[in-house]
Parts: structure tokens; sequence; C-alpha cells
């Protein structure tokens, strides 16, 4: 390292997994370190909740990486805590519940073999006449699958979690989440049980057959590394707000935390700042605050929030899947976890089961502002609707709403984010990290390894964090360096 720890003391704004694994970076060189985590858990939206000794993940969370340095830290963390699990998912269409993966005779069995040959001719059509400009998600899919699948599996249920139109959204949330994949490509997976891109070999993330948990969910991760950091010379503080982050233009000088149990503020200075909180709220607490238009920019990031709604019921076994895709326009609900086909130990009572009801919606609109008993109800009335279970065998259930899930990729995000990009590099010594840090849709290992080159650039290296992309280690196998940069 070309910089001396020893004269270092870092502030880090959020305990989710990005703020989490830059501490343990950080305790691991002795470098002293302050966790500032506004939520009573650690973990973020990759927390574990509990309610009644049931367990439950905010979404599920699948531990699969490419990332060799984020494998290493896993398993120096938890050990032997992780279980193998068989990824089984469907989506459930019109009625019909297809599995996937794709599996050809499923497929054809519930479209049939006049909307399955549909799907092939639009499918040729948009290979001859595709759209020129590849600005939106609609025209990205339908340019690989065809308008007719584009209509059948991806409208419903991406307009569904996002809650715009799916000609507003841009193309490069598609191309991180489902990039590799095409109609004659899941067709073969379909067929031959193997998945192959690019002319090499490997394993589209969304499509893994297998994947690792920790037995009683993602949130022991994360709670092994508070207490790893609080061990180790750090401190990991809950229910601690920031209010202010206080600077002379190009330097962070400190942090003004709140208590939120006794409003008690503090104020804490340190040599590095690294925020993984939403990059929009970071900019509207820095003070001297910034220039009208970086303001205007912060206000105009979207972000979608979500519920999740537990039922608990008097049912040993309810189906097999790990979660099921919901794209019936029919029915609010976008996805449901079994979290007891994640880990039986997520359950209190091995005799009932646990479901989580995952409701995409925005803070303050319709679905976000109903009663928890209501919600219940309507989880109910849903899952008895799809087939899942009979209402009259739920005992029990809980709700959980979580603000700013996801950031949202529509028509004007881009500009914004460039705009406080270029503002937020003018500080020496300050870095955004994680996905609201950056405003990008990363899984937990992407987020990771954005901490782990923040920490090394508080060392002395020189890495673009704002530069680590969703899918990019699945794809290019790209590799970290102890010491250096990014390797493909």
């Amino acid at each position: 390292m070309t910089a001396d720890s020893n004269n270092k003391k870092v502030v880090i704004i959020g305990a989710g997994p990005a703020g989490l694994t830059a501490a343990v970076e950080l305790c691991r060189r002795s470098v002293p370190t302050l966790v500032a985590e506004k939520d009573k858990l650690v973990g973020g939206i990759a927390r574990t909740e509990q309610y009644k000794g049931y367990y439950f993940d905010i979404g599920g969370h699948r531990f699969f990486t490419k990332i060799g340095e984020v494998e290493v830290f896993w398993r120096e963390m938890l050990g032997t805590e992780f279980i193998t699990r068989p990824r089984i998912s469907r989506i459930y269409y019109k009625g019909r519940f297809f599995d996937y993966p794709l599996k050809a005779m499923n497929a054809l069995r519930n479209l049939g073999v006049f909307t399955s040959s549909a799907v092939v001719m639009s499918y040729i059509y948009s290979t001859m006449f595709p759209h020129k400009k590849e600005d939106t998600f609609e025209e990205w899919v339908t340019n690989r699958f065809g308008n007719k699948l584009y209509l059948i599996f991806f409208k419903t249920y991406t307009e569904k979690v996002w809650g715009i139109p799916c000609s507003e959204i841009r193309a490069e949330w598609a191309a991180q989440r489902i990039k590799g994949l095409s109609l004659p490509i899941a067709v073969r997976n379909a067929i031959f049980g193997k998945f192959r891109f690019g002319g090499g070999g490997g394993v589209v993330k969304t499509l893994i057959e297998e994947f690792q948990y920790p037995r009683l969910g993602p949130g022991m991760m994360w709670n092994a590394c508070r207490d790893y950091v609080n061990k180790g010379g750090g401190s990991v503080e809950l229910e601690t707000d920031v209010v202010e982050i206080r600077h002379d233009g190009r330097r962070v000088r400190s942090a003004v935390f709140e208590n939120l149990q006794n409003h008690a503020r503090t104020e804490q200075t340190g040599t590095d700042f690294i925020s993984s909180m939403p990059v929009a709220e970071l900019i509207h607490k820095l003070r001297p605050a910034p220039p009208a238009e970086v303001l205007r920019a912060a206000s105009g990031l979207a972000y979608r929030d979500f519920i999740t709604v537990v039922l608990i019921i008097r049912k040993e076994n309810l189906f097999h899947d790990n979660w099921i895709y919901i794209h019936s326009p029919g029915v609010k609900v976008g996805r449901v976890q079994n979290f007891k086909n994640w880990s039986i130990e997520m359950v209190a009572d091995p005799k009932t089961t646990s479901l989580g009801l995952e409701y995409f919606c925005n803070e303050g609109d319709g679905v976000w502002g109903m009663p928890d008993a209501d919600l219940i109800e309507l989880g109910k009335r849903e899952m008895e609707q799809i087939g899942l279970l009979r209402a009259a065998d739920v005992f029990d259930g809980t709700v959980v709403r979580q603000k700013k899930a996801y950031p949202i990729y529509n028509s004007t995000y881009g500009g914004y984010l460039n705009t406080l990009q270029s503002y937020l590099l003018q500080f020496e010594n300050l870095q955004t990290i994680g996905r609201n840090g950056l405003h990008k849709y990363n899984n937990q290992d992407h987020s990771m390894l954005t901490a782990m080159l923040a920490v090394r650039n508080v060392l002395g290296e020189k890495h673009d964090v704002w530069n680590v992309n969703t899918e990019r280690s699945y794809h290019e196998e790209i590799r970290v360096s102890k010491g250096g940069a990014e390797k493909a």
C-alpha cells in the first residue's frame, strides 16, 4: 500500500453489504472505522428480518459470484454456515405455471402450438426488421426475443416491478440484467439443459442451477461482519442517521449524526468518508449545499419501493419453488418467496410454511399506505386466487416496508447521474459505493466489489468505483489482484 493506514480514520455511512464490506476490509488493515446505520438491523436490503421465530429476507439473496475476492470474503465470514440450495423457480402467467429457466415441453404445453408458432415468427420478424436504435427496454428485448415473447414474458412483469412503461425504461437495465440471453439461446438451454454464450462457456447469473445460502438467511453474513468490526477496533452504530456532511468544497471535514432513540447529535471527523446511502440523499445532506443544478439532478433521480407481506400457513409443504414470478396483471403481487425452500431453519415450526409476497410500489401510493391487516388479507386472497394456498390455512402474518429498494433507470436518470458523478468527483476524500450509492442495480457481490476498491483507494490506489458494472464479472471473468487494479 502506498498510504500509511495509521494516519487514517474512515467514516462509513450505511451498514448494508457495501458499507460493512468496506468496514471489514479497513479493520483488517487496522484502520479506525466508524459505521453509521439508520436502521435497527444491519444488511440493508440484504438483511434478514424475524417474526415470532420465522426468518425472512427482504427479497431473496442468492450467494453466487465469479469475483474471487468476494467468494473468499463470504467463506471467511461464515465458513460452514452455508448450505447449497437448488434453484427452483417458475413464472405464473394467464393461469399457468411455466418452468424458469424455460423447459421446451412445459413451455409448448402451456403456450400451445399456435402461440408458440407466433413466438417463433415474431422472433424471425425482429431479426429481419430490428429496431435500429435500442434506447429503451422494450426495443432491447424485442430485438432479441421478438415482440410476441416480449408481450408474454417481459412487459407485464417489468411494468409491475418498475411502475412505468417499458418504453420509458432505459436499455441499460436490460443489458445489465439479461445480457447474453436471446430466444435461440433460451430455447437451446431449454432443450439441452446447458447454456453457452459469446462463443465460450459460462452460466448466466439468472439461470444458475444451484447457489449458496446462509442457513438463517443473508442477515447472518452481515451480522458476522458487524461483530467482526466491533471486535476489531471499529464501531457499528445502529439507529444513527446522518444529518449533515460538512465540507470545504474540496474535502469532507466531518459528518453530523443523530441517534434516533434519544435524538442526541454528534460530529464525527475523519480523513476519508465512504457513503452507501442513496446518492440523492447524500447530495441533500452536504453543507454547504451543492449548486442548484446538482440539487435538481438529485431530486430528479427516482426509486422503486416495495412491501414484503409475510404469510404463515398451516401446511408443511406448499410448493417446491424457491420463488415464483407473478406475471399475471390480475393480481398486484409481483413475486412470491417460499422461505422454507431456501432453508428449513427459516421457519419456527417445520409443520408450517412461510411465504414472502412482494408488492412493488412507490412510497405514498395506495398500496404503500394500506394498513398491515389489509395487506395481509390482500395477500391471502391473491394467493388463493393463484392457487398456491387456501386463505383459511393462513394463521398469522406481518408486513415490512422497504424504501428505495431499486434505483430506476428511466429516460432522465442518465443525465442526472452524470451531473451528480461529476460533482462528487471533486471531493478528494468522499466515495460512494453500493447499489444506492452509485444508483446502479448492483447485486450484493458487485456492491461488495465497489467497497473493496474504495478501501484500496483510501490506502493510495486508483480505481474507478463508478465503472464496476453489474454484470461485468459474469461475462468477462474480472479479477481484482490483492494490490492492484481490475484484471480481465
